[in-house]
């Protein structure tokens, strides 16, 4: 675990998500943190000192000029005492004083003092994130090395819907986790154990990988479509984990509510049709490796009406046609990079996925059975069984975001051997 030992420094703000705080504490912990928190003068009004005390077993800080805790662990201190500083959930005021360094309370003296990696967890109504302010905001201290983790999209307490929220404590926790491990802040025992680390930090580093992500829409008509239920966490698990191992990555995803990953170009698209124009226009510059994730429609209308169809029949008939094969075309190429499938299967699964691997001429692929309970389209974990022309490699049931880290890894090693 890279958060086994690490001192986490857990700033919250006055949002509604502060709520969260004392579960996001628990996460931690159970990942194996240290966390002190640091609340901001508004954030009381949503949580108490004492039930963030009562999860992280320490005592809870808010005050700049506090003459008991300048006589103990004071603030300067405490900034030394930080491998990392993670606000959870960071307003838009807050982000606002980052971006131009004030320091006029605690929390936002921490940041300047410690060393430390800072990491947000941003939240606040969709109007207030989409502001040009705040988004000219997160560019600056991004620019500076501030990480951001989010936001979702979805209902949000004031009854708007779009980006804004705070992501899960789940997520928050697992990307905290994986991010520590992408920039080897882990204190190692030994040497050789950084040297490992470190190793598989670049294990794709050099390398252009498109991924595909998320459904496709097949419009019938300005209104209606046919799509499936991809939810596009695998695919974006993948291009957030292959980010950490270095490579330069093209995420080319369908329409999904997940904020796109910081560092990759993104191509968002509708159709597979739009899909397959992306695609091939990207693997065809300087792509060392294309991952297929997507859950791309296999057919799509054949006549889109202009106007929305109305309810004047009882039945109604759609003629599709076959969409192209986004995965098979790239395989095809003169000179094509290292393809890896999936295959979402609902049964004689490994019968399945071997046969694509043959007849696509894939170098890999890696297959599911979505009839399972818990796995597979729109949920959080996964399991996957990886197939090679003379390999197969089981990976059990697991969060996608850790999924994707083994996958990739056993990608690259079959990358050197291609």
């Amino acid at each position: 675990m890279s958060l086994q030992n690490v001192n986490v420094l857990l700033g919250v703000t006055g949002g509604i998500a502060a709520y969260k705080a004392p579960d996001l504490v628990r996460k931690l912990t159970g990942l194996g943190a240290n966390v002190r928190v640091v609340l901001s003068p508004s954030s009381a009004a949503f949580v108490t000192p004492l039930s963030l005390q009562a999860v992280s077993g320490n005592i809870v800080h808010q005050h700049l000029l506090d003459p008991e805790a300048e006589a103990g662990m004071g603030h300067i201190e405490l900034a030394r005492w930080a491998d990392v500083l993670l606000i959870a959930p960071a307003t838009a005021h807050c982000i606002a004083k980052l971006a131009h360094g004030m320091a006029d309370d605690l929390l936002t003296t921490l940041v300047l003092a410690t060393p430390a990696p800072v990491f947000i967890a941003p939240a606040m109504n969709q109007q207030m994130w989409a502001a040009q302010a705040t988004q000219a905001n997160l560019k600056t201290i991004n620019e500076r090395g501030v990480t951001c983790f989010g936001p979702a999209s979805g209902e949000q307490a004031c009854g708007d819907i779009g980006y804004g929220r705070m992501l899960e404590t789940v997520e928050i926790a697992q990307l905290l986790d994986e991010a520590l491990a992408s920039r080897s802040l882990l204190v190692t025992e030994t040497q050789d154990a950084a040297e490992t680390q470190d190793s598989e930090s670049g294990l794709l580093a050099g390398k252009h990988i498109v991924i595909t992500a998320g459904p496709t829409r097949e419009a019938i008509d300005p209104v209606r479509y046919i799509s499936n239920h991809s939810s596009g966490k695998m695919g974006y698990s993948l291009a957030i984990q292959a980010l950490a191992l270095g490579a330069q990555v093209t995420l080319v995803s369908g329409p999904v509510d997940i904020p796109a990953p910081i560092g990759c170009t993104v191509i968002q698209v509708q159709s597979a049709v739009d899909m397959h124009t992306a695609v091939m226009h990207a693997v065809q510059h300087s792509c060392d490796i294309f991952i297929a994730c997507a859950a791309v429609a296999d057919y799509r209308v054949a006549d889109i009406a202009n106007q929305k169809i109305k309810k004047d029949n009882d039945e109604m008939t759609l003629t599709l046609v076959k969409n192209p094969d986004i995965l098979a075309d790239v395989a095809a190429l003169s000179n094509p990079p290292f393809t890896l499938g999936f295959a979402a299967e609902t049964h004689d699964v490994e019968r399945y996925a071997r046969g694509k691997l043959t007849r696509k001429k894939l170098n890999m692929i890696a297959a599911n059975d979505v009839s399972q309970p818990g796995i597979g389209f729109n949920q959080s974990d996964n399991a996957l069984t990886v197939f090679t022309a003379d390999t197969q490699i089981v990976l059990p049931q697991q969060d996608k975001l850790a999924l994707a880290k083994q996958l990739l890894t056993i990608m690259a090693h079959n990358v050197s051997k291609h």
